[in-house]
């Protein structure tokens, strides 16, 4: 029987690794540890970094939720890389704010 959703929420990839990791490795079913696999490679800060992250973009640069989470979990290098996750909302950001970003996420870094 199917299990009935209680909540939805949007996770960092840090932050699924976190959850799957409390699970325990050995009690995942097929597609949970092929998540686990996933966000054990690409997870590229601590779960408890990446969510005081995700909530300094929206609060400070008023990044959307899923927008912030998209930046946290690719971890952009480069200005141009961010304008890529940004671009999908039609916001026009200052070369400034982008630089600020870039910044942050240079002190975020593992």
């Amino acid at each position: 029987m199917p299990k009935k959703a209680i909540r939805e929420r949007s996770l960092t990839i840090p932050e699924v690794k976190k959850f799957l990791e409390s699970i325990g490795e050995d009690k995942l079913d097929q597609f949970q540890r092929r998540s686990f696999d996933y966000s054990s490679k690409f997870s590229r800060i601590e779960p408890d970094k990446a969510e005081e992250l995700v909530k300094l973009l929206m609060e400070k640069f008023g990044l959307e939720q899923e927008e912030a989470i998209q930046v946290v979990n690719s971890m952009p290098e480069s200005i141009e890389e961010i304008r890529v996750f940004l671009a999908g909302g039609r916001k026009i950001v200052e070369m400034s704010k982008l630089q600020e970003i870039l910044n942050l996420l240079d002190e975020y870094r593992k």
